[in-house]
Parts: C-alpha cells; structure tokens; sequence
C-alpha cells in the first residue's frame, strides 16, 4: 500500500543513517574549531566522577556550552576548576552522538584577567584560614642560631646565590639544597616534596637534619608565583615540623605559604639575614658579656669581702662568748649534789611503796588461797561423783528390770508365732501329701515311661513290641506293646465327681 501523498515529488537528495549524519556533523564541527579558548563562567560543577573525567558547563549572559575535562589532563592543570570562576578555557570542539549534542573538549584551563585569578586566591585563602592553618599559635619560633639550614629554591638562580652570599658574610652555616622548579605547572608539587622531604630526615643520619627551612624565589607576575599559592604547598607549609621561613618575590609580593610560613622575610636575602645572627656582633657581644662578667665578679668579691671584715669586727672575744656558759656550769655545778639527795630520797620512798605492794601481792599467799580452792573444789567434786554412781546405779537397775519383763513377754511371743508357724506348715505338708503323685497312684493310676524313662502319654507314643516300665502305687513292673494292628479299647474317664465342698475339685 502507497502512503505517500499525491502531492509529493521525489528528489535526488542522498538518505543518511542517523550514525552517518552524527560522524559527519563531528567531522565538521573537529575540522571548523580544532583549536579554541572560550571564556565563560564556570557552572554546574560535580567534581571528578568515578572515572576520574570532570563535567561542568561554561556559560555567560546569552548561552551555555558543555565541557569535559579528561582524567589526565584534569591532574596536569595549574589552575583547577571551581563552581562560578569566569576562566578562559582552550580546547576543541566536537559532539556527543549520544545526546545528540556538542560540547568542548579542555585542554587547560586559566582564569579570565587578575581579578579572576585574586577572587580565586581569596576565597582559598579564607578556606584555609577557616581550617586554622594560618593561626598563629601554630607558629614555631625559628632557632637563633642553626646548625644546618636547608633551602628549597632553583638550584641555578641568582637566589640561592644570594642566600649563600648572605649566610658566608653573617655566619656561615652548613646549607642544604633541595633543587625544585620554582615556575611551571609541576613546581607546586616539587616544593611540597621538598618540603616534606627535609622533615622525613632522620635524626643523626647520613644526610643532617635541617633545624630551618627557607622557601625563597625571585620577583615576578601573579601568575609566575601561582605555584606558591597551591593548596599542596600551603598544607606542606603548615604541616611541617622544622621552622619554616618563606621568602617568595619581592617586598610587595604576598602569597598564600607567607601565611603559613612560620616567618615571612620580604626577600631570599631577607631570609638569609633572620635565620642567622651577624657572626662578628655576635663574637663582639660575647667578648663584651665576658668583660661584664669579670667585672661583675670583681665587685661582687670586693663587697664580700668588705661584707666579712665588718661581720669580723662585729664579732665578740672568746672570753666574752665563754663566760656566760662557764657561769652556768658553775651554777649547775653547785646544785648538783642537792639535787642528787632529793633524787635519791624520792626513790627510796618509791623502792618502799613497791615493797608494800608487792608483799601484797607476794605469790606465796597467791599459793595458799589456791591451794585452798583446790581443796574445796575437790570435796565438792568428791561429793558430786558419789551423788552422779548412786544416781547412775539406780537407773541401770531400772532398765534391767524393764530388760527382764520386756525378756519374757517376747520369748512368750515368739513361743506363740512359732507353734503358728509349725501348725501351718502341718497343714501345708498334709495337703501337699493329698496332690502328690503317690497318692494319685493310690487310687488306681499308673505311669508308664519308655526304656529312655520318658513318659508315654498317648497311644501314638507306643510302638508295637516296646517294652515299657509301669510304675503303680507299690512297685514297678515291665510290659510289652501288643502287636500292630491292635488297639487296645478306649478306656472311659468315670465322670467327675462333686466335692461337697464349693470350689473343691478332683485332682483328675
């Protein structure tokens, strides 16, 4: 069936596929803009996705295009992307066939003019500040006088050079350089390691330990001091354990490890002149506090000695110091003998009083009142113990008159159990006599056993001629099984008799 209108004229225009016509499009769009930077704002920023790829869109007052940044390029970037910074992106165009949309394939990425690039050092510089990396009570004091000092800078500026220079005419000191890129999209990380690097010396190893670290770079534009302002080296700064100074651009230059840093110098040379002491003051000023010491100690032995002379002359004679003491000996000495009188009347009373007391409480007569008791308590336990056999004597006569009447009436008992038990046992015997075999043999019956003494209760147990063996009430007799064919008649079995007693039957 035709469906095609009437109206319709056939043309000679080629029938794409729809993946043909998306490849062409592509195609197109890769050859016309290979090479672009566009700025715009930054929007609808996610951050890396599980892949690692970054989407966002970059937009202004009219219009938005999308934008992709891949894994690897987005770890390469110098300046990376943040929700509403207005950046100049470079890349090239080309489209998305499953949406059936075009984007921008970023290559780097640079904020749009100095403001941009300010507002950005500003908020990460208050996002820092935020999480107290900046405080100064994290500060450390730099040492006055170090023993090693390590530089983190280019080894083949003029900085580190002028560092030297600085250090040789102040104080020479041992210098160890960590050569880093101080420009460039891999200097932020390098001065980050450096810095780490210095505070994973171990102490007393092969290679000194830094007491101080100093950062130092030369003058130049923001975006020459941009790896200064990374985030990596701000966190390296803080986090580290040696002092550190930091001495990047010049006097007017301010970047974000100045407020980490644990002093900031205005310049390399700066840096140089705050780490060490000038080593020829220093030498005056100790030479100066050993004048002052020497002169201090002079005077201070004058005046001590001036001290004693005066104490001396204020001193009393020996006669003076003894005469008092001799005064009190003598005294003592007269009122000793007194003394000792009295000392040994008072004991003499006191040998009596103890005499009085003791006599009584002399053991001799402890021992006759003992005695005494011992006597008494005897008697009484005398009296006792013949009171306790009589008492005893009269109950032990009681029981064995109770033993004899209790004797007789169970020997009597027993006497009357056992002739019960002997009549009953008569009685049991005499019935057992009246069903035992010998009495049913009595009355007529016989037992009849085969040679084997087997008993033979029925006919078919007999076999023509076998002898058998009778047993009767009086003795025992042979007899012989007649011969085949005979069959001795039926004897009939008399009818039962009645007891004349109820529930009494015959035996058979």
């Amino acid at each position: 069936m035709d469906t095609e209108s009437p109206d319709a004229k056939p043309g000679n225009a080629p029938e794409w596929s729809v993946s043909d016509l998306s490849g062409a499009l592509k195609r197109t769009l890769e050859d016309a803009f290979g090479f672009v930077r566009v700025r715009g704002e930054i929007s609808g920023y996610r951050g890396p996705v599980g892949s690692g790829h970054v989407y966002f869109s970059l937009k202004d007052a009219n219009a938005k295009i999308d934008a992709v940044i891949w894994k690897g390029v987005f770890g390469r970037l110098k300046t990376k992307p943040q929700e509403g910074l207005e950046v100049i992106a470079t890349g090239k165009i080309t489209t998305f066939a499953g949406k059936s949309s075009y984007q921008i394939i970023i290559d780097s990425i640079e904020p749009a003019g100095i403001g941009a690039l300010m507002a950005l050092l500003e908020e990460r510089r208050r996002r820092l500040a935020a999480e107290g990396l900046f405080a100064d009570e994290r500060k450390q004091l730099i040492p006055y006088l170090p023993r090693v000092i390590g530089v983190v800078t280019s080894p083949t500026g003029a900085v580190i050079r002028d560092i030297l220079h600085r250090l040789e005419d102040r104080f020479p000191r041992h210098v160890l350089v960590w050569p880093v890129r101080v420009q460039g999209e891999s200097s932020a990380a390098e001065v980050a390691a450096a810095i780490n690097g210095f505070n994973a010396l171990p102490e007393g190893g092969a290679i000194p330990r830094p007491d101080v670290i100093i950062v130092a770079r030369g003058g130049g534009s923001l975006e020459d001091l941009m790896g200064f302002n990374e985030e990596i080296v701000v966190r390296a700064a803080a986090a580290s354990l040696i002092p550190l100074v930091s001495a990047v651009g010049h006097e007017t230059d301010v970047t974000l490890i100045d407020h980490a840093a644990d002093l900031r110098s205005p310049t390399p040379t700066g840096a140089a002149e705050k780490v060490v002491p000038v080593r020829a003051e220093l030498m005056a000023a100790v030479a100066d506090l050993s004048r002052r010491q020497a002169g201090a100690m002079r005077r201070l032995s004058d005046r001590r000695r001036s001290d004693l002379r005066a104490l001396a002359r204020a001193l009393p004679g020996p006669e003076a110091v003894l005469s008092g003491p001799r005064q009190r000996l003598d005294l003592a000495g007269t009122r000793l003998a007194p003394a000792l009188a009295r000392n040994a009347r008072v004991h003499e009373q006191q040998l009596a009083l103890a005499s009085q007391r003791l006599a009584r409480h002399s053991p001799l007569l402890r021992l006759a009142t003992a005695r005494k008791d011992i006597e008494r308590l005897s008697r009484a336990m005398a009296v006792a113990r013949d009171t306790l056999l009589r008492r005893e004597r009269d109950r032990i006569a009681r029981a064995e008159d109770r033993t004899g009447a209790l004797a007789g009436s169970l020997r009597s008992a027993f006497a009357r159990t056992l002739q019960r038990r002997r009549d009953r046992l008569d009685s049991v015997w005499t019935l057992a006599a009246s069903l035992g075999p010998n009495a049913v043999l009595a009355r007529g019956y016989a037992l009849v056993r085969d040679e084997a003494g087997v008993l033979v209760r029925e006919v078919g147990q007999a076999r023509p001629g076998q002898a058998l063996n009778v047993q009767v009430a009086d003795g025992r007799f042979g007899a012989v099984v007649a011969g085949s064919g005979e069959v001795p008649p039926r004897q009939v079995r008399p009818a039962r008799r009645e007891s004349p007693k109820a529930g009494q039957g015959d035996l058979f």
